[in-house]
């Protein structure tokens, strides 16, 4: 968990951002989505608050006019109530260079979407990611799922389950 006064926490919504139809939709109050954003990708993860449970879903591209077509499609698609979104640190918790980036992220997210963002310590989640596809499918799936961008939407699948660790139901 990171310290401070970031994670796990609601931000205000930018009332300037021009908010998405998608925006609102009627939302499952139990569905969370997960991103894991990234320089030049963005995993995304689905869970569901009641079970406990996170799976892995996309990768999409990290900038562009893609991008916002691909985050409108998942969020309408899965109508989530709230979302989660990795915070990358250093090793020894302050921010890396990335967290800018994230931060514009979420305040974007807030605003499109008008759903509460919650920060989750990103340390090593994509480590962890790959080290599980490893152990579950071998080194040669582990390999071939890096190299295809896979293991985005599983380290967002980590930072699901970690944030649902963190709020017990």
């Amino acid at each position: 968990m990171l310290d401070g006064p970031m994670p796990h926490t609601a931000r205000a919504v930018n009332s300037a951002a021009t908010p998405s139809p998608i925006a609102s939709a009627t939302r499952d109050a139990h569905t969370l989505l997960a991103f894991d954003y990234g320089a030049k990708r963005i995993g995304v993860a689905v869970g569901d608050a009641r079970l406990r449970s996170a799976h892995p879903l996309a990768v999409i591209a990290a900038a562009g006019a893609a991008r916002r077509a691909a985050l409108d499609r998942v969020i309408e698609e899965w109508r989530p109530a709230r979302l989660i979104v990795g915070l990358p640190c250093t090793d020894d918790g302050t921010p890396h260079p990335l967290a800018a980036r994230v931060r514009h992220f979420v305040r974007e997210l807030e605003g499109r979407y008008r759903r509460a963002v919650a920060l989750v310590d990103e340390r090593y989640s994509s480590v962890e990611a790959e080290a599980r596809l490893r152990e579950a499918a071998g080194a040669r799936r582990a390999a071939r799922a890096s190299r295809d961008r896979e293991i985005d939407s599983y380290a967002a699948q980590l930072l699901l389950e970690q944030y649902l660790d963190d709020h017990p139901a």
